[in-house]
């Protein structure tokens, strides 16, 4: 059961640079229109990818220009970095946080912002000048712009945080993982807001590996729209995305305080690891663990399987995503009470280290808006799908419906599971706050 000292933790900002939109107005329409984010991509093609597809964020000079400062953007080629730092300033302004004075820091306001791999161009260019002996022309910024917590150390110094302030790093897991872990830091009284979420660069040098596994689709380079099919029956391989998600996380007794937007409360969450036993290995998933990882997000959050609205899956359009489905209806329990299931991969792609947060402003979106985003890309419901999950509950077309129970997961490579419950807010909390409009 739920520890009653715990605080309650409530979500008062979003941040998002996505493959289909790049601040989170447009990332709405985009999710409600099924605007695809997944283009043809030259430099794959010129470097003889077999999948020449990606979904690269497009940032506007003017978003760039108003993040960062010419000296700042003088060498920077860390596009993971870009994308979280702009997605997690949108976020810390959104929620209406002002940033710390010169000589003071924010003592309650810490960051985790995660990351996979960072900076790889970055680090092409520090090996050649290093080949070349000239390693006085990596420039000052080549250390921050490859290490994993360069993210999380660049927005403390826009921000003047003064709690925790580090960078995980679990593959697909790492946003959900962040914003879990940001969640317990509150819960437990360590901090009063946490900024969280996860980035990821785009590239050749990120989405290499992947091409090499021959798990991305290699059958729609003219069409890339229709590259990627989460829930299909001719699902073809996920298609490599990159871009980031910020949330701010906050007690909700400070939200209250001041005034501040509310966008759901978080309920709770799970973490945990398949061990490669069973059949999970480094790039399978072990269905008894995501079972219990999904069956312990319940317990914490205090809920039944019942009370469950909908379901934003991880669901990659790979030969797994059936195996998935059958792990959340044995996992659940579902016999009568089917919750709506979706994923954004066939409109965003795979955004690997930054999937899990980006999916969960969306997730977040979804429950703010009380929709259900359809799911884009199915020529046909998988029939293992088809078999074990009611067909219109895997909406083709948006879903206006109450929502007040909504749980996200992610599940990433090296065998590990994320899952987080998320609750619209009572009528009683929604009066005594400032709602957007």
């Amino acid at each position: 059961m739920i520890n009653s000292r715990l605080k309650r933790v409530v979500v008062t900002g979003l941040g998002v640079v996505a493959p289909n939109a790049t601040t989170v107005s447009d990332f709405y329409q985009a999710l409600l229109s099924g605007t695809s984010g997944l283009r043809f991509d030259q430099q794959l093609a010129d470097l003889n990818f077999g999948c020449q597809v990606s979904g690269t964020p497009q940032l506007t000079k003017k978003q760039i220009a108003d993040n960062f400062t010419p000296l700042q953007l003088r060498g920077l080629k860390a596009s993971g970095l870009v994308y979280g730092v702009i997605a997690g300033k949108d976020a810390f302004k959104d929620a209406g946080l002002e940033v710390a004075g010169k000589e003071e820091t924010l003592e309650d306001f810490g960051i985790i912002m995660g990351t996979g791999q960072s900076g790889g161009e970055k680090f092409r260019e520090a090996i050649h000048l290093i080949d070349d002996g000239r390693v006085r022309r990596l420039g000052s910024t080549s250390v921050i712009q490859t290490m994993t917590s360069g993210i999380s150390a660049w927005l403390s110094g826009e921000i003047g945080a003064g709690n925790l302030v580090t960078s995980n790093s679990s593959a697909c897991c790492t946003g959900t993982e962040a914003f879990i872990m940001g969640y317990e830091r509150i819960a437990y009284g360590r901090a009063q807001q946490m900024l969280v979420g996860s980035t990821s660069d785009s590239g050749p040098y990120i989405w290499g590996g992947f091409d090499a596994m021959r798990i991305l689709p290699t059958g729609y380079n003219d069409r890339p729209h229709l590259a990627s099919r989460a829930f299909s029956n001719d699902a073809a391989g996920f298609v490599p995305g990159s871009g980031a998600g910020a949330m701010i996380l906050e007690e909700l007794e400070s939200a209250l305080n001041r005034g501040a937007t509310i966008y759901g409360e978080v309920l709770g969450g799970s973490l945990n690891s398949g061990g490669h036993r069973g059949q999970g290995s480094m790039t399978a998933p072990n269905g008894d663990a995501v079972q219990k990882c999904i069956q312990q997000a319940i317990f914490n959050s205090d809920i039944t399987s019942t009370e469950i609205d909908a379901i934003n899956g991880h669901v990659t359009a790979t030969g797994k995503d059936a195996y998935e489905i059958q792990n959340w209806v044995e996992g659940l329990e579902l016999k009568n009470h089917f919750p709506y299931l979706n994923s954004y991969k066939s409109t965003i792609g795979h955004c690997l280290a930054a999937a899990g947060s980006i999916e969960l402003v969306g997730a977040i979106l979804q429950l703010k808006h009380q929709q259900i985003f359809a799911n884009q890309n199915i020529t046909e419901l998988h029939k293992d799908i088809k078999a074990i999950y009611p067909n219109n509950k895997v909406p083709i077309k948006n879903v206006y419906t109450k929502i007040d129970v909504l749980i996200k997961a992610s599940f990433g490579f090296g065998d590990i599971n994320a899952v987080v419950v998320l609750k619209k807010m009572g009528k009683l909390i929604e009066n005594l706050i400032f709602k957007k409009t």
